[in-house]
């Protein structure tokens, strides 16, 4: 280490932030805590005042960062973290990594075929290639869904870091769709652990009777899942029998776009 290389090391603590140092302990602290934690729990875990503990926890919460409990006044992490780590691959370049393979995909499987990220607490539609059936499903781009009935959040929230992942998870309403639909938090993470022994997520009518869906996780170079790339189309051309086999197909093509962000599979 070089005199000034030195110098900086010594002296970089005169460049911190307190205010932000506490923002960033807190986040960590919630990261740890899927129920959330009130006020005076945060105060006294960080060591620091009840007054400094609410201002930063009403901007945290101001900003999108954080959740409140209407009725307990625990706070929690939202999903925003997860927006803003996807946001490290951006929209156009996971996009231009992603179409050529989604048409092959589309062409293998003749259904129709999207991507979509978590956004929030909830997913997002980025883009699709209808299916070349005369009848196929069409989902507006931007469409948002609900995270324990679709396949492209089930994918992604399989990998997830344990603890981001029960922090997403404990925030779902689970509302009912249809009789298939998962109503209870355990019986979703019980799906997750499933997802991640064979790779893809299914969906057998959870939230539309007769729409079947099978998908994969897209990752980065460091192995975070950013995105997921799906198939849908009805339930007589997609059934419950081709499940394992189709989502192989998905799952492979999902590689290939995960290999493009410079993941590579252990």
């Amino acid at each position: 280490m070089s005199v000034e290389e030195e110098g900086d090391h010594n002296n970089s603590s005169k460049y911190h932030v307190p205010n932000l140092e506490r923002a960033l302990y807190m986040i960590e602290l919630l990261s740890s805590s899927p129920a959330g934690m009130g006020i005076t729990e945060i105060s006294n875990q960080l060591g620091i005042s009840k007054n400094s503990t609410f201002r930063i926890a009403m901007t945290l919460l101001h900003y999108g960062y954080l959740t409140r409990d209407e009725n307990s006044k625990a706070f929690n992490l939202s999903g925003k973290l997860l927006s803003v780590g996807y946001a490290a691959v951006t929209e156009q370049n996971l996009l231009e990594k992603s179409m050529d393979v989604l048409r092959d995909l589309r062409n293998t499987t003749k259904e129709t075929v999207l991507i979509g990220i978590i956004l929030a607490d909830e997913g997002v539609v980025l883009e699709q290639v209808p299916g070349l059936h005369s009848f196929k499903f069409w989902i507006d781009v931007g469409t948002r869904f609900p995270l324990h009935t679709a396949v492209p959040s089930k994918a992604i929230l399989a990998y997830l870091p344990e603890k981001m992942q029960q922090s997403i998870c404990s925030r779902i309403e689970f509302k009912k769709y249809t009789n298939k639909t998962i109503t209870k938090l355990n019986k979703f993470l019980d799906e997750l652990k499933t997802v991640k022994d064979t790779g893809y997520a299914i969906d057998g009518g959870e939230e539309v009777e007769g729409m079947h869906c099978i998908g994969a996780p897209i990752f980065n170079g460091n192995s975070y899942p950013v995105a997921a790339i799906w198939v849908t189309g009805p339930s007589d051309r997609l059934p419950v029998t081709q499940f394992g086999h189709v989502g192989k197909v998905v799952k492979e093509h999902a590689l290939r776009i995960s290999q493009r962000l410079g993941y590579f599979a252990k």
